[in-house]
């Protein structure tokens, strides 16, 4: 995320600038911030998804080991 927050603090100047030559700059600047944003949403919503399919895909491939852990009973009274 510190990357992403340089990177798209970096790119601020060229969204946001005016004066000689900004309206060739602008554009840049418009989709190197808007792709920042996009691209870090989109990491932070898909990966813990993709760690939660790989847990049941391997929860699913190894279930003699998962009904062994969970048939072992409680050493509390």
């Amino acid at each position: 995320m510190m990357t992403t927050m340089a990177a798209l603090l970096g790119g601020l100047p060229l969204a946001l600038g005016s004066g000689t030559g900004s309206e060739l700059r602008r554009p840049l600047g418009i989709s190197i911030v808007g792709g920042l944003l996009i691209s870090q949403l989109l990491t932070l919503y898909t990966t813990p998804v993709i760690y939660l399919y790989m847990d049941r895909l391997a929860r699913l491939l190894r279930p003699g080991r998962a009904r062994a852990v969970a048939a072992v009973p409680d050493s509390a009274p």
